[in-house]
This record gives structure tokens, C-alpha cells and sequence, in this order.
């Protein structure tokens, strides 16, 4: 695990310098018409670090990268907060699961309580995004969740696999790179693990859009945010998307759907209740 974080630290690095704007920070182009990157030289000198030792951070070397360092690197390749968060768990600055700790299938009773009790689509997700529980309103909104085969009712899977859910998401190409950016912020810890690697080659196999994304290294955090579906039964459907984190289970993260003040989305949710799923 430690010497896939290290090579998956030294891609992003490399990344993000590629992607700098030189005139942005007041630097002249390279050749006639470069206008993009820096030199590996240049981020050393801004760091305050050696061009060696920055070379080997990028060639993913097994050298003890500070988190000092890596902060003032992340200054200056101008990362988000949820880049340098992922930099940060990269370098070992963060907590990190135990390995091969066992997938969470199900949700507990109580928490499960919890989500039958809302009356808008909610549902539960593991690390890995597998989905371990749901109410009746998100089966109203997504009918197939409950006879998907438990190995394949993971987030990620089903919006790069499944037809029906793409035809629902009139913003899909928006949505799935949103959510592989969020999944690898989330990831970095388990980068290395085999079920992490397994799930990955498994989606980079069954979905060259997903490989594609993939190999961005794009990084974001969760945000709140607007979600529009078209429901095959009620069709558009438009929802503000939250997320909770459960203090006694915060492996588990609940991602719930509240219908936007203003849409007919709530009574429509109340049809889609009438219907025998």
C-alpha cells in the first residue's frame, strides 16, 4: 500500500505542476509558446527544497516527505483544500484504515430506523461506495437498487454501468467525473489495498469513460449541491443533495435526497410512493 501512495503521490504531483499557468505566477514561457507548467526546478525554489529531493517526491520514492513540506509544495502547485488533504494522506499524514478490514454490507438497525424514517430518497455508502442501505423513497426514485447483485450495487458501478440510471442523470458527464473526483479525495488512504485495486480495474475494464476520468487524477471534496433526475414514472425530479456522517458509524456516510423548495419534486415523490416496486 505504502509504495502504491508514494507512486499515486508523485503522478498527482506531477499533474498539477504540468497544469500550472506560468504567467499566473508571474513566470515567462517556456520556448514560443508554453504557457502551461513549471519546471521541476522552479517548484524545488518555491518550496525552499532541494531539486534532488523534490525529484525523487515525483519518481515516488521512499524518502520521509514532511508535512511542512508538503504544505508549502501544495502552496505553491496552488492545490484546493481537498487536493492538499489528499497530498497530506498520501504522504502518510493521516490516518489510515487497517488493511483488509472487512467490506460494510449492511447498515445497522438503528441507522437503517433512521432512513426509513425520511420521507425524501436517502441512502447509506461504505468506503469503498458500495451501497449498504436505503428507504423506500430512494427505491421509488432508483427501482432496480433492490435487485442489483449486492457485489454490484456500488455508486460508482452503477452510474458508469447502468443504462437506465444514465438515462436518468440529463447531467451525467457533469455527475460522473464530480463523483470520481470525490471517490479518489476519499481513497488515498486505501490506495494499495487489494479491494481498492480490485475495484478500480474492475470499472476501468467495464467503462472506458471511467478510465478515462481515472487517469486525470482530478481531486475534489463532497459539496452540497442541486440534483436533477428524469424519472421514467414522474419524470424531472430536483433535489438538493446533502451528506451526514453518523458518529457512532462514521465509516458510513449518508447521502440524502431534500426536495427543492419551489419544485413540484415532492409531490412527485408522492406519486412515485403509490407505485409497487
Amino acid at each position: 500500500m505504502f509504495e502504491e501512495r508514494r507512486r499515486e503521490l508523485g503522478q498527482f504531483l506531477r499533474d498539477r505542476r504540468g497544469a500550472l499557468v506560468r504567467a499566473e505566477l508571474g513566470l515567462p514561457p517556456i520556448g514560443r509558446s508554453r504557457t502551461l507548467g513549471l519546471r521541476r526546478e522552479e517548484i524545488a525554489a518555491f518550496s525552499a527544497v532541494s531539486v534532488t529531493w523534490y525529484t525523487w517526491l515525483e519518481q515516488g520514492r521512499d524518502i520521509n516527505a514532511s508535512r511542512q513540506v508538503l504544505e508549502a509544495v501544495g502552496r505553491v502547485l496552488r492545490l484546493s483544500p481537498a487536493e492538499q488533504a489528499y497530498v497530506l494522506v498520501l504522504g502518510g499524514h493521516a490516518a489510515v484504515p487497517p488493511a483488509g478490514g472487512a467490506a460494510i454490507e449492511s447498515v445497522p438497525a438503528h441507522l437503517q430506523a433512521l432512513l426509513d424514517a425520511l420521507d425524501f430518497p436517502a441512502f447509506a455508502v461504505a468506503p469503498d461506495w458500495g451501497i449498504a442501505g436505503w428507504n423506500s423513497a430512494y427505491q421509488g426514485l432508483y427501482s432496480r437498487i433492490a435487485e442489483v447483485d449486492p457485489a454490484d450495487r456500488n455508486l460508482l458501478w452503477l452510474v458508469f454501468t447502468d443504462p437506465a440510471l444514465r438515462r436518468m442523470l440529463p447531467d451525467w458527464d457533469v455527475t460522473s467525473r464530480h463523483f470520481v473526483a470525490e471517490f479518489r479525495a476519499e481513497a488515498g488512504p486505501r490506495l494499495g489495498s487489494a479491494a481498492h485495486t480490485a475495484l478500480v480495474e474492475k470499472l476501468s475494464e467495464a467503462s472506458e469513460e471511467f478510465a478515462r476520468i481515472w487517469a486525470t487524477h482530478s481531486v475534489q471534496g463532497f459539496a452540497s449541491r442541486q440534483r436533477v433526475f428524469v424519472h421514467p414514472q414522474v419524470m424531472e425530479l430536483t433535489f438538493e443533495q446533502h451528506r451526514l456522517v453518523p458518529s457512532d458509524v462514521p465509516e458510513l456516510h449518508f447521502v440524502l435526497y431534500v426536495p427543492t423548495a419551489g419544485t413540484p419534486t415532492r409531490g412527485r415523490l408522492a406519486e412515485l410512493a403509490a407505485f409497487d416496486f
